[in-house]
């Protein structure tokens, strides 16, 4: 069996933190095992690895966000990356095909496709192990992991099963996708499930589901044909077309962490970074990455959250109203993080003929930028703590806390941390100098 994460999203929802570079999986909020805290996608890594489930996962992302999910799993999983967001349908495809041309996936082997950011107990992998069964035994087409609902949601989708075929599983009578709450209590009462975004299915079902769409089963062949292909949801595309299909019930902890209510209920703070909360302040959340302090005086049950890209001051229940604000914003992040570390946008000035850019870059020890050139802009470097080298036309010049580089337009650059560094880039030029910050 095979198991593809998708890691997905456009950033939204836990905005000020989370945007369409750094989305939500990759926050390290969680409280981790060891102490500390863990993100989403670090958590779910770790189950993997202790269920067994490591050695055949493989994570799906865009292309812009390939180092920051190699670097938030430790770089222990393979990762490919989407030339462009297509939806959930297209990035499963996309996986399935990929282990199909390298071989390393039989016609008749197990596939399972899972969001790469779910909350779950480590009882919730073990269902993964009998998805090859189930199938089996069932005869189904797809597999699906449903759990019990605590409470009736209008914020996910559900399954309504029929009778229990066995102890193990179900089959599925149909779905409804976030129905009003007085409509989810109905379903409750007949023992629907919520559903997980789970799926299985052989590699050969998707193959054939692909050559009907007249869609390639060839990973270049498909990956070439990205930029003309719509957004595809795998609910919608597969499962709700599909008649025979089986469920699989959790009986244990599952959420979707995409509020900021589902989220700070899983923290074991309720301030994370500088300030603090004084006052008749109950069920309240301060998350704070600014060096400035924030406090909350006297009100309950907010969210308030700081990060460069924005603040956020919001009851829990109205929160998630951010997205429509945002709408389809295509301000690029202040903030962005990268396989080698992160970066954060000082100053924007000048003019359409001498635009400036200011950023603050932070790299972690024994990490190194990839190799960069820029036809349109120069650049000035100064080094803010921490040593390494700069490397100008592939010559290697030692950088130390004070030291400055010009590099002018045209010329290949990069540069190598021995110990944390941070630096001060300016970028001077024509055009928009703005249009390739460091996404990976």
């Amino acid at each position: 069996m095979h198991t593809i994460l998708l890691c997905g999203g456009s950033g939204q929802r836990l905005w000020p933190l989370s945007n369409h570079i750094r989305s939500k999986m990759f926050l390290e909020l969680l409280p981790s095992p060891g102490g500390g805290r863990e993100s989403m996608i670090g958590r779910v890594s770790r189950q993997l690895v202790r269920k067994g489930l490591g050695s055949s996962a493989l994570f799906v992302t865009h292309k812009d966000q390939l180092g920051l999910t190699r670097r938030y799993t430790k770089d222990c999983f393979p990762v490919i990356g989407e030339p462009y967001k297509r939806g959930t349908f297209t990035a499963a495809a996309l996986g399935a095909v990929y282990l199909h041309s390298t071989g390393q996936a039989k016609l008749d082997e197990t596939i399972c496709v899972a969001p790469a950011d779910m909350f779950a107990d480590d009882d919730f992998f073990e269902h993964f192990r009998v998805f090859p069964d189930i199938l089996k035994t069932s005869q189904a087409d797809i597999a699906l992991l449903g759990t019990r609902p605590t409470h009736p949601s209008d914020q996910y989708g559900y399954i309504v099963p029929g009778l229990a075929a066995s102890s193990e599983y179900s089959s599925v009578i149909r779905f409804e996708e976030k129905p009003v709450k007085l409509r989810a209590q109905a379903l409750i009462q007949d023992n629907a499930l919520w559903n997980c975004g789970v799926f299985a299915f052989s590699l050969r079902f998707i193959l054939s589901y692909l050559d009907q769409m007249g869609l390639p089963t060839d990973f270049a062949e498909l990956t070439a044909q990205y930029p003309a292909l719509p957004v595809r949801s795998f609910d919608k595309e597969v499962v709700e077309r599909t008649p025979n299909i089986a469920v699989i019930r959790h009986e244990g902890e599952w959420r979707d962490l995409g509020s900021w209510t589902s989220l700070t209920e899983q923290l074991h703070e309720t301030v994370i970074g500088k300030g603090g909360i004084r006052g008749e302040s109950r069920n309240t959340n301060i998350v704070n990455e600014l060096d400035a302090p924030l406090y909350v005086l006297g009100v309950s049950d907010i969210v308030a959250v700081a990060s460069p890209d924005g603040i956020l001051i919001a009851s829990k229940e109205t929160a998630n109203g951010i997205k429509e604000i945002l709408g389809g914003s295509s301000v690029y992040p202040v903030y962005g993080e990268t396989i080698w570390g992160s970066y954060s946008v000082l100053d924007r000035s000048g003019s359409e003929l001498h635009a400036v850019l200011t950023i603050k870059l932070a790299i972690l020890s024994d990490h190194h930028t990839k190799e960069l050139f820029s036809r349109d802009c120069s650049k000035v470097w100064t080094v803010v703590s921490g040593d390494g080298d700069v490397i100008l036309n592939g010559s290697a010049y030692p950088a130390r806390v004070g030291d400055v580089f010009s590099i002018a337009a045209g010329v290949r650059h990069e540069i190598r941390a021995f110990t944390a560094m941070e630096w001060i880039e300016v970028r001077i030029g024509k055009e928009r100098v703005d249009e390739a910050l460091y996404v990976s």
